[in-house]
């Protein structure tokens, strides 16, 4: 088969290197070519396909060359895999396994030989490889080529999930490729594939009904040329093709004025819906292709249908829920009442699904929540446990779409029957991995607001619930410090997800905004924004205040005073009383935590203005406790001073209460290490002498929120060292 050269390529990404390929060994030839393919989601989908190659290497204990095949391993993705991420097994190893296979005399796509055969891979593995075998692993060894690529590019799996795949095979690729039907993945379609190539000898790649593309070449350059051109093909072969699919447009989308609007009222409500088993966060999608979709007269009749594609309806469940609503001619709150009904018989028809497909031995029946829930005019919203699981769903539906797309232009869209579709997502190997995974940690699924968050102890917050698992949103009237903090999150704990042009809401396990608690119109936008990133909010602490000092005379300014209860007191509550809205369609349990001070307990002499802010401030804990139960607890986070990485500590006030308090120091010395003077000052007047730090009110804050504090409501915790004055009285 002829290939095309680099720069004919128009529906793939040519992105091999030469130079740069010839500095790698034939390990890390194979990471690279695998890196290379699954960065064009063309391609693959995130964690999808495997690739492999068979090398000559020294054995580790006879000293001899031996065979070995290295191949993607399970749970691996193939744009981010490292060598870390490659199974190393020995070929006669692995080839000696269908003596035992055979042995047992049982053929088919379930059976408990197939699951037993998995357990086999690691007894065949090379120089002690932790890395964990794919059950892909038969489907390169037993293809007798050095080089495999296993992908599932949307071009090629429309025509494996088209009526007329077959025969498009044939008119798309000649004889070079054929066609092997649906089964599947598991060591029987390994030996099928072994079977496949023997009786046509030369082929260059199949095509398995339903699944996607596999090809094979002895170069591995070679292999990926191919892999590139197969993929081609296909996708030229669809674009000649191409006629107004889906029937035609049936609705219009909205502006994205419009569209935000909606989803501002409906999002808190859809989230409550979706996670009355389990908590999950959204990502939006509006992408062209999916709006052309979902506003479609075949939308709801495909979206029945279901995927096809093994890889796509482990993530998206077996089917979405598509909402029957006319965006130009009913409101939002018919919206709403849809998709509580569409929701609810969702549950109703996955329970139907699963008791007409189990197994005496199937795992129980997951949360039965739709995953995707696609809407006219607006799109789809995809639900995960976290950011990135949404996302990849997201992305995963917006395939599917894809597939349809080109499956019913060169023919009807045939997804997976149902029985098949099930065994593989009740697989008993699934339910092991799903219980072999670590606890999730106690902050998980849930997003969790921090306004303060650019420095100081709202910064030591944001990265206290973060290390918990939280989503953050990290605010601040300074948009670059609160960037900077999510930024330090997300290098923490994960990439962000974005993805340019693709109209996926672009954030990861943490984002920076900006907000001005002192006026409303500011923290509702601010709260838009957060249900766009995440689909809704679960809890809100405020570590933002401002402290006035008085001028030289020892007065300060009714401006001032205004300002200082604009923010220490008015502020709180604003945040509070616009977020009750979402927190209330939710129906999820939650938490506000308000930053006060324990010099709202203790009178002192030159900040009158600030402390009497904060002993409103802890008034507020207490009658916004009544105001938001049973639903929100509310509860005060009341620090003495804090001077490390604090904003209402500039140098300059440091060195004024230096001088005040007549504490040796330079002036030449840093910043730092005057606060720490000062900080160890406060610290002697208190009955631990330890100088209180961001760090320890994060911990408090923290557990607040958790359900450690679950039956705590209205309190005012105060962490101060032991400030014997703030005693209660």
């Amino acid at each position: 088969m002829s290939v095309y050269r680099p720069n004919e390529y128009r529906h793939v990404n040519y992105l091999w290197d030469d130079a740069h390929a010839a500095t790698l060994d034939s390990v890390d030839r194979l990471v690279y070519r695998s890196n290379i393919l699954g960065s064009d989601q063309r391609i693959t989908n995130t964690g999808g396909g495997n690739t492999s190659s068979k090398i000559m290497m020294t054995d580790p204990l006879t000293g001899e060359q031996v065979e070995v095949m290295w191949v993607k391993g399970s749970g691996g993705d193939l744009r981010t895999a490292k060598r870390t991420n490659f199974a190393s097994l020995y070929m006669s190893k692995l080839m000696a396994l269908q003596g035992i296979y055979g042995a047992a005399e049982v053929k088919g796509v379930k059976t408990p030989i197939e699951d037993q055969m998995v357990g086999m891979y690691p007894h065949t593995t090379f120089n002690l490889n932790p890395a964990a075998t794919s059950i892909d692993t038969p489907l390169h060894a037993f293809v007798p080529y050095k080089h495999v690529d296993h992908t599932h590019p949307d071009a090629v799996i429309a025509i494996a999930a088209c009526s007329e795949g077959k025969a498009l095979t044939k008119a798309i690729y000649g004889d070079e490729v054929v066609w092997v039907d649906w089964q599947r993945p598991g060591f029987d379609l390994g030996l099928k594939l072994q079977a496949t190539i023997a009786q046509h000898p030369g082929i260059k790649g199949i095509i398995l009904g339903g699944h996607g593309l596999i090809n094979w070449a002895n170069d591995d350059k070679e292999c990926y040329e191919l892999s590139l051109t197969l993929i081609e093909k296909a996708a030229r072969y669809l674009a000649e093709h191409d006629k107004a699919v889906f029937g035609g447009v049936k609705y219009q989308s909205l502006t994205e004025e419009q569209r935000n609007k909606v989803l501002g009222e409906i999002l808190p409500q859809l989230r409550g819906l979706v996670s009355q088993k389990n908590r999950f966060i959204g990502t939006i999608q509006a992408t062209d292709a999916m709006l052309r979709f979902v506003n479609s007269h075949d939308a709801a009749r495909l979206a029945e249908l279901g995927t096809s594609c093994p890889d796509h309806f482990l993530r998206t469940k077996i089917k979405p829920l598509y909402v029957e609503w006319n965006p130009q001619a009913e409101d939002a709150a018919a919206l709403i009442q849809k998709l509580t009904v569409g929701i609810e018989q969702y549950r109703l028809d996955y329970a139907a699904y699963y008791e007409a497909c189990k197994r005496p031995d199937s795992p129980a029946m997951r949360d039965p929540n739709p995953s995707v829930i696609l809407i006219p005019g607006i799109g789809a919203v995809a639900w995960g446990k976290n950011k990135s699981e949404s996302r990849v769903t997201a992305e995963f539906y917006s395939n599917a779409v894809n597939v349809m797309c080109g499956a019913e232009a060169v023919g009807h869209y045939v997804a997976l029957p149902r029985q098949e579709a099930f065994d593989i997502e009740y697989w008993l190997l699934e339910e092991a991995k799903l219980r072999r995974m670590p606890p999730e940690a106690t902050l998980a699924r849930r997003v969790v607001v921090v306004i303060g968050a650019g420095s100081g102890i709202g910064k030591a917050v944001a990265q206290r619930v973060g290390k918990e698992g939280a989503h953050v949103v990290c605010a601040d009237l300074d948009l670059a410090s609160a960037e900077t903090t999510a930024n330090e999150l997300t290098v923490k704990y994960g990439m962000g997800i974005g993805v340019a042009g693709t109209g996926i809401s672009g954030c990861g396990p943490a984002i920076g905004l900006a907000v001005d608690i002192t006026k409303r119109e500011s923290v509702r936008q601010f709260y838009q924004t957060v249900l766009q990133a995440y689909g809704g909010l679960d809890d809100v602490i405020v570590t933002a205040g401002v402290f006035v000092p008085p001028d030289k005379e020892g007065h300060i300014p009714d401006e001032k005073w205004r300002f200082t209860f604009d923010v220490n007191v008015m502020g709180g509550y604003i945040v509070a009383d616009e977020a009750w809205p979402i927190w209330k369609a939710q129906g999820l349990r939650g938490g506000l935590v308000l930053t006060t001070s324990v010099n709202a307990a203790v009178s002192k002499k030159g900040s009158l203005a600030y402390d009497t802010s904060k002993a409103a401030a802890n008034h507020l804990v207490r009658e916004l406790a009544m105001e938001l139960s049973p639903l929100i607890r509310v509860n005060g986070l009341a620090p003495a001073t804090v001077v490390e990485g604090s904003t209402m500590f500039p140098r300059d006030r440091v060195i004024s209460s230096l001088v005040k308090y007549n504490i040796d120091h330079d002036e030449s010395e840093s910043t730092e290490a005057l606060r720490s003077k000062l900080a160890n000052f406060y610290a002697q007047r208190t009955l631990t002498k330890q100088a209180i730090t961001p760090e320890d009110q994060a911990e408090i804050a923290y557990l607040l929120i958790s359900a450690a504090f679950s039956k705590t409501t209205g309190q005012v915790f105060s962490v101060d060292g032991g400030l014997h004055e703030a005693f209660l009285r």
